[in-house]
């Protein structure tokens, strides 16, 4: 009996083989900015399309529980490339901001952390990143580099070291526009009627010197800021390749093909020599927004859906390529967004600039589904499934040892890797995700998390505080434009909020002892989760410390001098012309 059982095994193991087993794979990892889960076609979107998006699902297998590590770009892509939680690597914040806004800052991602780019390099892949980083640049120079691309693995870069803001775009504003919504104007008001009050019943002397010297020590201050906001897009809104400087600030319109063509050229160079690993981070859907000639009218939508349209246009030219060279089939192709969509985007004059995050509550910024839940698309014929739904729960930390495993590496063993290689889910040797627990942090401060237990179905969920949203009626946090993780600006919850997502996955209705038998059980094996996740977190520099996020004039990469505003160009500006889904 054991030869005929023998064979079947082995049999079994070669039909779970890639038929190209021996060649190391190449990867095109797609990660879009900002997009909701309910922007595609293939996640139930009727009224954009997505066509080439939707092919990948159609021709692979699709993520329904595909969870961000961190709800803001920054920490989300430092998860996705290292595969451990931001809280890690100092790559999170423990007041208001959550990211970067200055690209003169000395903040970014260690130099001892280890991201999949650095691994596929040392096992021989030629590596690219194009499009948008948002994980620092220098340290003590303008030029030292020190968090670019490069010194992170990637043999070619081309594109922007910030994240594309309002000022980038002219007639869209300033990201610092809702300033005013963080200046303490009662605090103020309180003082001045305080001083005033002590003055008249003379217990205050205030000199009328004392009173100018303050006004005309405001009205500075003010004619600073608005110079700084003139000179914002030429100081942060620039384009590298490699590591200078090329565009200053870049030209937005028609920079995604562009983009798209660097990454086609990229492919073309490289495939023939030995594998490959481009990591294409567009910069849509990221406001301000933007969309090329060809696609601005095309959808119901307004320039948001524009842009959806042309994501997807670009996608299908990768895909195109790929085809063309006959590449599918020893390339895996990985797409999905860096959070879900930032639900508060409204333009300057009143339009609509949000994406859709589909019945999952809350957006960007926040833990709820909304802000976490997003499109996890992978393809590769002959070694994948295709037409396939896996709903387990899967982190975006999950490509890091996936990626690992199959470019002929092993995981660093001298830190603590939260991923979990996709594989063995994604061709079916396993029903279970390997995450029992996810947990969610705002910022530095842990904000929830999520069980799916062994024995059971369902997936729960803790909430130990919620963001204060505003309109009340609201899901969203529209006085401050993104939901905050500090004290003043959240509600803290004891026992904390608990549903059960397979139940309730827009997450209506919280449970409670009398609505759930199993309640203190649960959240009991929630805290010793917790308790023991938070003991293997050692400590780690802050990069996001105020210091770390402070413009340093010392550090501003510029490409001609301060006087002309850092201004250059020295890219071709033209578009490849293409109409949409050719």
């Amino acid at each position: 009996m054991w030869v005929p059982c023998c064979l079947g095994l082995l049999f079994l193991e070669a039909s779970q083989a890639s038929p190209h087993q021996g060649k190391k794979p190449n990867f095109v990892l797609m990660m879009v900015d900002d997009m909701g889960i309910g922007d595609l076609g293939c996640y139930g979107n009727t009224t954009l399309r997505t066509p080439n998006i939707d092919r990948l699902a159609q021709e692979g297998v699709k993520l329904t529980q595909h969870i961000a590590a961190a709800p803001l770009c920054t920490p989300s892509r430092a998860a996705f490339l290292t595969g451990r939680y931001p809280i890690r690597s100092g790559m999170v914040g423990y007041g208001v901001l959550g990211v970067y806004i200055f690209a003169a800052t000395s903040g970014g991602l260690p130099a001892n952390e280890i991201t999949f780019a650095k691994i596929a390099k040392q096992q021989g892949y030629e590596t690219a990143l194009i499009g948008k980083w948002h994980l620092g640049l220098n340290c003590e120079r303008s030029d030292d580099h020190c968090h670019h691309p490069a010194a992170h693995g990637f043999d070619f870069f081309y594109g922007t070291p910030m994240t594309h803001l309002r000022d980038c775009q002219p007639g869209h504003g300033s990201v610092f526009a809702n300033v005013k919504a963080h200046v303490p104007y009662r605090a103020l008001g309180v003082l001045a009627a305080s001083v005033a009050f002590l003055h008249l019943r003379g217990l205050v002397q205030v000199r009328r010197r004392q009173v100018l010297g303050l006004v005309a020590a405001t009205a500075l201050l003010a004619a600073l800021f608005a110079l700084f906001l003139v000179a914002l897009p030429g100081l942060n809104c620039l384009l590298m390749r490699d590591g200078e400087v090329v565009e200053q600030p870049y030209v937005a319109e028609n920079l995604t093909q562009r983009m798209t063509q660097e990454a086609i050229s990229f492919i073309e160079r490289t495939f023939a020599t030995g594998p490959f690993l481009l990591f294409f981070s567009f910069i849509q859907l990221h406001t301000a927004m933007f969309a090329s000639a060809t696609f601005r009218g095309s959808s119901q939508h307004g320039i948001y859906g524009d842009a959806v349209h042309e994501v997807d246009w670009s996608v299908g030219q990768i895909m195109q390529t790929l085809d063309r060279l006959n590449l599918r089939e020893t390339t895996l192709v990985y797409l999905t967004s860096d959070q879900g969509a930032h639900v508060e985007e409204i333009s300057v004059t009143g339009e609509v600039h949000r994406g859709w995050n589909g019945i999952y509550k809350g957006g960007k910024s926040t833990n709820w589904e909304g802000g976490i839940r997003v499109p996890g698309l992978l393809s590769w014929p002959g070694t994948l499934p295709t037409g396939e739904e896996v709903d387990q729960p899967t982190s975006n930390m999950d490509v890091f040892p996936t990626v690992v495993k199959l470019a002929g590496a092993d995981a660093p063993g001298d830190r603590v890797i939260d991923g979990r290689d996709l594989m063995p889910l994604l061709q079916d040797r396993t029903e279970r995700s390997e995450h029992q627990f996810l947990f969610h942090y705002c910022n530095a401060y842990l904000n929830a998390v999520r069980w799916h237990p062994a024995d059971s179905t369902s997936i729960w969920k803790a909430f130990f505080f919620t963001p204060d949203f505003y309109p009340e009626n609201e899901t969203a946090c529209f006085h401050t434009h993104a939901c905050f993780c500090t004290a003043d600006y959240v509600t803290y919850h004891d026992p904390p909020l608990l549903f059960d997502l397979s139940k309730d996955p827009s997450e209506a209705r919280p449970l409670t002892p009398d609505t759930e038998p199993a309640f203190r059980s649960v959240l009991a094996a929630m805290a010793g989760a917790v308790e023991r996740h938070a003991a293997s977190v050692a400590p780690a520099v802050n990069q996001m410390s105020a210091w770390n996020q402070v413009w340093k004039p010392w550090l501003q990469p510029c490409c001609s001098s301060i006087a002309q505003l850092c201004g250059c160009q020295r890219e071709d500006l033209g578009g490849s012309g293409a109409s949409p889904w050719e």
